[in-house]
């Protein structure tokens, strides 16, 4: 289980805030919601049991995401939370629309992930308006346009960036400093996505035997990532090494790998992000070289911010989630934390 680190510290991202496009903030006009909201407090937090609390999960596609929503079923009644529960099929219309009724209900606190950074950031404005505060979990806003501290309590997560580092640290030892890349990609404009792509290629950019030869999306999809994977390997066959985002679409590059009659773990060294059941076994079976865990349970999290918001706690904008690292040397002592 994941643990809190009460240490306020600034994400990398809210350093680099860039001016707002003019198409964003025709969407954000489009929502009814103001751009600025930087005298205005944020939304109290009832004291009162049960709290209604909206939860606008993106998809069910996958483990990671089935053991999110799982986390926050099993904390609501220990809560005395009464969780109203959407699922937006990988659109990010849906979640928008899923939110908008969440606050049309007058629920009491919103949790979600937000699918993509820009599209979601408008409706946690809306929110504010409607007198609901929001605790993002997983994935953040556009910060440019909604910022944490001032339009929403705060983002629980791990730090992404750090995550690719790690990763890509993983990788430049393993292949011993040469490397020829292809990158599966999450889903784009994701947060995750974007930060465990600059993390790892910062790294890889300071190692000159280590190349990126293919970058694409997999869309954090197993199949897609095997899709994806075939049809890059068709185009380079000779690379040696795969780094994907999560561990559903290295998966699925595993099984690309094994039908182009190449070895996963020795033909093709591969690291990944997630710490997923499948994962490890991959790991402990010598074809997935090394997996950054990336925490799932925020139920207990989000509970305990919610607590101590309500109390008048000060929260910092940023509750960083600790991370676990699995590879041959550790999987096996480690099992019992795969979903």
């Amino acid at each position: 289980m994941a643990s809190l680190n009460t240490q306020s510290r600034k994400h990398a991202r809210r350093q680099q805030i860039r001016p707002l496009a003019g198409s964003l903030l025709a969407l954000a006009i489009g929502f009814g919601v103001a751009t600025a909201h930087a005298d205005d407090a944020l939304p109290k937090l009832p004291s009162k049991t049960p709290l209604k609390v909206g939860f606008a999960q993106t998809e069910s596609n996958n483990p990671w995401r089935l053991a999110e929503t799982k986390s926050f079923k099993d904390i609501a009644a220990k809560c005395g939370w009464q969780l109203v529960m959407t699922d937006a099929n990988s659109s990010n219309s849906k979640q928008v629309s899923d939110i908008q009724n969440m606050i049309a209900q007058h629920v009491d606190l919103l949790v979600f992930p937000p699918r993509e950074e820009k599209p979601l950031a408008p409706v946690v404005l809306q929110a504010k308006k409607a007198g609901i505060p929001v605790i993002l979990v997983d994935r953040d806003v556009d910060q440019s346009v909604a910022k944490a501290g001032r339009d929403y309590i705060t983002f629980i997560g791990s730090d992404f960036i750090d995550q690719g580092h790690r990763a890509a640290d993983w990788l430049v030892k393993a292949t011993g400093g040469k490397a020829k890349i292809i990158e599966l990609e999450g889903t784009t404009g994701a947060s995750a996505a974007n930060d465990r792509k600059k993390g790892f290629d910062e790294i890889i950019a300071k190692n000159p035997g280590m190349t990126i030869i293919a970058s694409q999306s997999g869309d954090f999809a197993r199949d897609k990532g095997r899709q994806v994977m075939e049809t890059l390997l068709q185009a380079h066959p000779d690379v040696t090494a795969v780094y994907a985002h999560n561990d559903e679409m290295a998966l699925g590059a595993i099984a690309a790998i094994k039908a182009a009659g190449k070895q996963p773990g020795k033909d093709i060294q591969i690291v990944t992000i997630d710490g997923t059941k499948g994962g490890m076994d991959a790991i402990a079976a010598g074809e997935l070289g090394a997996s950054v865990q990336s925490s799932p349970f925020f139920g207990p999290l989000a509970c305990d911010v919610a607590q101590r918001y309500a109390k008048g706690e000060k929260i910092p904008t940023w509750v960083k989630v600790s991370d676990r690292f699995y590879d041959k040397s550790n999987v096996q002592q480690n099992m019992q934390y795969g979903y």
